[in-house]
């Protein structure tokens, strides 16, 4: 259950971010300015609104410590706060003067990444308050960023729609075409993806199988995954697999597609233990799904304009979500009930090796697999037969040609991109 707990309406202008510590709520706005509040009760600081800003404020995060806070603009800056007593600690001008649109804290704080309109970014030491390094997409505005839960890298998504990995010596790994209309906001989890057996993606558990068929797993066992969800324009939210293998260097790998919205979704957030995904859109709603089987579990709508951000708190049930009607709702949550309709409630983190009979048939059903449902259930295939299937059983016993499945799920990918 998902209920409304308290609203917040200082703000006279649109409200384009916001972001908690472990003791506190910031919200920015078109205002100029940066509010923050308590969590104890929700009364805004003393030292609350913090103004230094000339024009709209994009974007604000807190250090992972929460001593700092940072704020960017049109103005052209990325600004550091002290967030004990409200002191300006820093201005940092990006590079041309662009206006800056995003800002990120690198996990250990050492570093602080600022994305620009121009496609500029700039990593920033935070010790020093010196430019570190820079560079610059190749096509449109800097728009989105997300480090890593270990540091080693951070990914940006640009207004024309590419995801780019980048290491931290602002290196590029990776580029891929995200979302054809541009992204507009992404986010990882906290919780490194072991092996393909924890996601969700039909097609990745089926290369899974095939892999275990030609006994050619040893090469993926030291593997490490993180998940990484990305929303645009086109109404979709993606989630991807990053990977980090030092064979094979960096890998983003598309895992699915979230089609929940029916217009832009402009701010997705992964919930602390990466159990859920909460998206907020412009058509008012705000969506939290279960990211291990894509299911939406609650849906809210008591925006009355385009909702622009969304997060979850760090050590408590809450969820604060932020709109162009100048308001920032916040939302108390049950983490035990985890999926909507009173089915899977009490183990999240079940691999699929768990899963029973009925938890396959669900899960196929998230992936738009309703058909196979009837084969599945008439096999008695549970977690343990899913992962066991070989190329032979699925052609020979259930009559479903293995690379023929896996070119339908990647035209039903390529036609949702």
């Amino acid at each position: 259950m998902v209920k409304l707990i308290h609203t917040l309406a200082d703000h006279s202008d649109d409200v384009n971010y916001c972001a908690f510590s472990s003791s506190c709520l910031a919200t920015c706005s078109l205002d100029k300015t940066i509010r923050l509040y308590s969590l104890n009760n929700f009364t805004e600081l003393p030292y609350s609104p913090l103004k230094g800003h000339t024009y709209a404020v994009h974007c604000c995060c807190f250090s992972p410590s929460g001593h700092i806070l940072a704020s960017c603009s049109t103005d052209g800056t990325t600004m550091l706060w002290n967030t004990h007593n409200g002191q300006r600690l820093a201005v940092l001008k990006q590079p041309r003067g662009s206006p800056v649109r995003i800002c990120r804290f690198s996990p250990d704080s050492a570093y602080l990444v600022s994305g620009a309109a121009d496609g500029s970014i700039v990593l920033w030491n935070v010790q020093s308050l010196k430019l570190y390094r820079s560079g610059s997409v190749k096509d449109g505005s800097l728009v989105a960023c997300a480090f890593s839960p270990n540091g080693n890298l951070f990914v940006t998504g640009s207004s024309c729609g590419d995801l780019t990995i980048w290491d931290d010596k602002m290196r590029c790994l990776c580029n891929e075409k995200g979302h054809d209309l541009g992204v507009t906001c992404c986010d990882f989890s906290s919780q490194a993806v072991s092996d393909y057996s924890r996601c969700p993606s039909f097609a990745l558990v089926l290369e899974l199988m095939m892999k275990k068929c030609s006994r050619n797993l040893s090469g993926e066992q030291g593997s490490r995954y993180f998940r990484m969800a990305s929303c645009g324009q086109d109404n979709q939210i993606k989630l991807w697999l990053i990977s980090l293998a030092d064979l094979l260097g960096c890998e983003l790998k598309y895992e699915c597609t979230l089609n929940g919205h029916s217009a832009p979704v402009l701010a997705c957030a992964f919930s602390y233990d990466g159990q859920m995904l909460v998206s907020g859109s412009v058509d008012k709603s705000i969506m939290i799904h279960d990211t291990k089987t894509g299911s939406i579990l609650h849906t809210l709508t008591q925006h009355t304009r385009y909702v622009t951000t969304c997060a979850f708190a760090p050590d408590i049930p809450l969820l604060a979500t932020g709109s162009m009607d100048k308001t920032v709702n916040i939302w108390q949550f049950d983490p035990k009930q985890h999926f909507a309709g009173g089915g899977l409630e009490d183990e999240p983190k079940m691999s699929i090796e768990n899963w029973s009979e009925e938890e396959v048939s669900v899960w196929l059903c998230a992936q738009g697999l309703k058909d196979l449902v009837g084969i599945f259930k008439m096999n008695n295939i549970d977690g343990k037969e899913l992962l066991s299937l070989t190329k032979h059983s699925l052609s020979n016993d259930l009559k479903i040609e293995l690379f023929n499945l896996i070119s339908v799920l990647q035209l039903r990918k390529w036609s949702r991109a």
